[in-house]
């Protein structure tokens, strides 16, 4: 793909795994595992085309009202499938950021995502946040929390709070904000995902289900987001 435009960081709401399984005649589950491995085939794309930044919703805060024996499934296969990426992520050059709620998972859960952490901490080609547990919401309110405990601690000063000190206590705090937000599965909501870093991200719907989302997929996507002209406030005479 020929692109000189490309978004520093994407970030993807991996839906339609259900639906795409239920269409096939398939158990929730099935889709789910194809879930999981398509990821692989978009962090490869995403390296391919430079993209430094890749942010992707794995299981919302609000998922944990789904069916328990859905959710104990979706835990089993995220822990199985972090154990497979390790050499994945070490091979490719690949940082494991995993953002939201962890104390909400398993110790077995949070003991493998801080091992994954700290061997992939020094890798540079691309950092990859997966959210698990997580809400926009939840990061917003636990940041003002954060802040107020600083401040009544003297760590902070409150004439120094602004956006810029306000975004770094953040689940993705000293990242960059989301240049281009992807959607597949139809749905044409944010669904409480990183609202935030969203603010000035362009906006990108598909209909295809995640686990049919491919490397062509992806450089669609991105060659919407090179059409797009980002004012950020201004007009185009300034630009």
């Amino acid at each position: 793909m020929v692109n000189k435009k490309i978004p520093q960081h994407v970030a993807i709401i991996m839906d339609g795994n259900g639906r795409w399984a239920k269409f096939r005649g398939k158990p929730r589950w099935f889709g789910h595992r194809a879930g999981a491995k398509n990821l692989e085939t978009i962090i490869k794309a995403a390296l391919k085309n430079n993209i430094k930044i890749l942010s992707v919703f794995a299981f919302g805060i609000e998922n944990w009202q789904r069916p328990k024996k859905e959710v104990s499934y979706l835990m089993k296969l995220f822990l199985i499938s972090l154990q497979k990426y390790i050499t994945f992520l070490q091979n490719n050059d690949i940082k494991l950021q995993i953002v939201g709620d962890i104390n909400s998972l398993s110790k077995k859960h949070i003991d493998l995502i801080k091992a994954v952490e700290q061997e992939t901490i020094n890798n540079k080609s691309l950092c990859l946040n997966v959210a698990i547990s997580y809400s926009g919401r939840w990061d917003i309110l636990n940041a003002a929390k954060n802040i107020l405990t600083d401040i009544s601690s003297n760590k902070l000063n409150f004439t120094q709070l602004n956006e810029k000190t306000f975004a770094d206590y953040l689940q993705l705090g000293f990242y960059p904000d989301i240049d281009l937000f992807i959607r597949t599965g139809a749905e044409k909501r944010l669904s409480n995902f990183f609202l935030w870093q969203l603010a000035y991200s362009e906006l990108y719907f598909i209909d295809q289900f995640w686990p049919d989302f491919n490397e062509h997929s992806l450089e669609q996507a991105l060659q919407f987001y090179a059409s797009r002209i980002r004012r950020f406030g201004r007009i185009d005479d300034q630009i």
